[in-house]
């Protein structure tokens, strides 16, 4: 099997998991990020000004505003841009993906193909999504300071970094012990060299609070709905480049097996 055979699947499978992503978030996240713009707008529809006096912030937010007559409207938004995002992505963590698992492939103790593969897949989901989600959830529109958006993302995509670096580091590490001492004490000292290297970053980064008196039920609705997400995409990507990879192993070993009978003959 060829990387360029991993390569193929692992696109196919990052296209089915943004199909999947985008289904997920426009039924269960799009909801939310609406109740977050409306309080936004809600909060934002009058102002006091220096005399004491209410009058409409409607012209002054005008820049701001996520309805119809935005540069690109709110439908637009929850639609195609939402779609060409998760299509987009999942194109790249699938190929990605793909290219990670053949780079695995014998390399993983003495895990099949398919085995190596959705390995893969779950260590990718892991450091790549999961983790950095636990330390940096996601926020919906209305949270957060635009002067700090920056070193918010800084922050995000260093600890992102780290928590990479180190499942590359846990694996090597469950390598080297799997081949003195077994594949068991491998896999544990590897999962307990990631857990404490995350652990130790989690707490050196710095915090984010910026909620401030954001309702909390919309908040933890958001963010279970991002989540999930995050899950579907990585769920379709794993299923169906294990799916992909075993199949091609099959009739590679077929193939393999009948050009060893006809040697033979």
């Amino acid at each position: 099997m060829s990387t360029r055979t991993f390569l193929v699947h692992g696109l196919v499978a990052g296209l089915l998991a943004g199909l999947a992503a985008f289904v997920v978030a426009y039924t269960v996240g799009e909801p939310q990020v609406d109740r977050a713009i409306a309080l936004e707008e809600a909060a934002g529809a009058t102002a006091t000004d220096g005399h004491g006096h209410a009058h409409d912030h409607d012209d002054a937010s005008a820049g701001h505003s996520h309805g119809e007559d935005a540069a690109v409207s709110r439908t637009t938004q929850s639609t195609l841009g939402l779609a060409t995002g998760t299509l987009a992505i999942g194109v790249v963590l699938g190929g990605l993906t793909g290219l990670l698992a053949a780079l695995g492939l014998g390399r993983l103790g003495g895990l099949r193909p398919a085995g190596s593969t959705a390995l893969v897949a779950l260590l990718g989901a892991v450091s790549f999504s999961v983790v950095p989600f636990l330390k940096y959830p996601a926020t919906p529109p209305a949270v957060g300071s635009g002067e700090t958006i920056d070193s918010r993302t800084a922050v995000y995509f260093g600890f992102l970094a780290v928590s990479v670096a180190a499942v590359v580091l846990a694996v090597a590490l469950a390598r080297r012990v799997a081949r003195q001492w077994g594949g068991v004490p491998g896999v544990l000292a590897g999962v307990a060299a990631y857990v404490v290297a995350v652990a130790v970053a989690a707490v050196a980064f710095p915090k984010v609070d910026e909620l401030g008196d954001f309702p909390a039920g919309i908040l933890w609705d958001f963010r279970v709905a991002s989540l999930l997400t995050l899950l579907a995409m990585w769920a379709v990507i794993g299923a169906v480049l294990t799916l992909l990879v075993d199949r091609a192993w099959q009739r590679h070993s077929a193939v393999q097996a009948r050009r060893e009978l006809a040697a033979s003959l």
